[in-house]
């Protein structure tokens, strides 16, 4: 029979014991949530098509009121004419008032044969006459005239209304598709981000989902890195964001964008952790490298070849970014330290940023 003095050990292990099957479950649940799930791809291609459609309702909805506001200044030129043509039957009309006035007076109301009867010059009150005719006439072209511009000029402003409250319905139409399809994406772009703070919290990328690519050609052996964008934190750009100095070129976009190959290259590097978060590095013909950083999808493996244009990620707000925006850099190697001013750079290649 064990002694006392040698059974007394057994309850700190006994305890550990406990504490570590009660605490290890707990463990697993943090693993577990910190793992997001896996992207098969759906989410990243949503998100891109929707910034798509997005784009498209916006260009639409801008098309339509331009449309509708030349519709307007139609309608306002109009309303100008007719009010200027009325202005002058009316003038028309008071002058032919006064001829016939003239005419009765002229004649005291007599009928012409009387008048020739009683006139002491018949050949100069023939004359009279004629000219009050012949004045009469213009004036009823005249005013006649006025008559079908003015029949014209109503049936047209008539026209132009209807047109105008067809674009207005339209309009209405497309501001509603445009809210709808920006309210899809921007939910849709918060769980791509979710899943990329996830990606980076773990320091491990997922799969390269492969993005469905814009079906034209590149307009050149060089383009910028983001098709639609503003200009953000410059090259050498000082501010508490940085250790020092800023190493490259910030381009402002929304969760999402699809960010393009610059030129033709090889992916060298697809990483998911620290400071720049999900980032991609490309090595150009002639030395030269390309990062893209802070995204929230990558759609590229390492090795791959690319071309220039092509859709290799998606812009994001990952690792130490203040806000959705795409940070490029150009390197002389592939590492950090070796940055250069890639406004420069690209305008050298025929891709002035502005």
């Amino acid at each position: 029979m064990p002694s006392p003095r040698r059974s007394l050990p057994l309850f700190p292990v006994l305890l550990c014991t406990l504490v570590a099957l009660a605490v290890r479950p707990a463990a697993a649940e943090g693993e577990q949530a910190l793992a997001a799930p896996p992207d098969d791809g759906g989410l990243s291609t949503r998100v891109a098509h929707l910034y798509q459609e997005a784009a498209r309702a916006t260009s639409q909805y801008e098309a339509g009121t331009r449309r509708l506001e030349k519709e307007r200044v139609r309608a306002g030129a109009l309303d100008r004419l007719l009010a200027v043509n009325r202005r002058e039957a009316e003038v028309l009309r008071a002058d032919l008032g006064r001829y016939a006035r003239a005419q009765y007076r002229a004649g005291g109301g007599l009928p012409v044969s009387a008048q020739l009867l009683l006139a002491d010059d018949p050949e100069a009150l023939m004359n009279s006459h004629r000219a009050v005719w012949r004045a009469d006439l213009a004036v009823n072209n005249v005013i006649e005239r006025s008559r079908r511009v003015e029949r014209r000029l109503s049936t047209e402003r008539r026209e132009a209304a209807e047109r105008r409250q067809r674009l207005e319905k339209r309009s209405t139409e497309l501001a509603g598709m445009r809210r709808e399809i920006q309210s899809t994406l921007e939910e849709a772009q918060g769980l791509l981000q979710s899943r990329a703070d996830a990606s980076v919290a773990a320091g491990s990328c997922r799969g390269a989902v492969p993005l469905e690519q814009p079906g034209r050609p590149a307009a050149g052996p060089w383009v910028a890195p983001v098709e639609s964008y503003t200009l953000s934190a410059g090259f050498g750009q000082g501010g508490a964001r940085w250790a020092s100095r800023h190493t490259g070129q910030d381009f402002a976009v929304p969760i999402g964008t699809p960010v393009r190959a610059v030129g033709e290259g090889r992916v060298v590097k697809v990483s998911c952790g620290g400071p720049f978060g999900i980032e991609v590095v490309l090595e150009h013909p002639g030395g030269h490298f390309t990062q893209y950083a802070h995204l929230a999808a990558v759609g590229v493996d390492q090795g791959q070849r690319v071309a220039a244009g092509q859709w290799i990620a998606q812009s994001g707000t990952s690792g130490n970014s203040t806000g959705p925006h795409l940070h490029f850099e150009v390197r002389v190697g592939p590492g950090t330290g070796s940055a250069l001013d890639p406004v420069p750079w690209l305008s050298a290649r025929g891709v002035p940023l502005g």
